[in-house]
């Protein structure tokens, strides 16, 4: 099932650990990531302080974009759940006063999609 939700498009979780082993460059003093997803190549994470997407770009993947999102800019936000049939849930953030939304992430059953939504509205409320 991996395989299918990684093709899908689907989020997995990935342990602080390994992503602060990762993007710590990205980190300021006592910024600390909390969360954080796979979806394809890219990735993102929730800090204590801010969201950062990672966006890999090109065929080979060797160029990527760095999305940095205080918390204090993000505006609203929506969970839509996983139905019957629909095996995915997907959340959307908007920053400022944007009509469309800046982020949209699709996960899987295997996470606890209101989880992520409580930790998100515990820093936008």
């Amino acid at each position: 099932m991996g395989l299918i939700n990684k093709i899908l498009g689907n989020a997995s979780e990935v342990s602080s650990e390994k992503l602060t082993e990762k993007y710590s460059k990205l980190l300021v003093d006592n910024e600390v990531i909390e969360l954080g997803f796979k979806l394809m190549r890219d990735t993102f994470m929730f800090t204590n302080k801010r969201l950062i997407l990672i966006d890999v770009q090109g065929l080979t993947g060797s160029k990527t974009e760095c999305k940095s999102m205080p918390y204090k800019n993000i505006s609203r936000f929506s969970l839509e759940t996983a139905g019957t049939f629909d095996l995915d849930a997907e959340l959307k953030i908007w920053i400022s006063s944007e009509d469309i939304p800046s982020v949209s992430k699709k996960f899987n059953k295997s996470i606890d999609v209101y989880a992520v939504q409580r930790y998100l509205a515990s820093k936008v409320m």
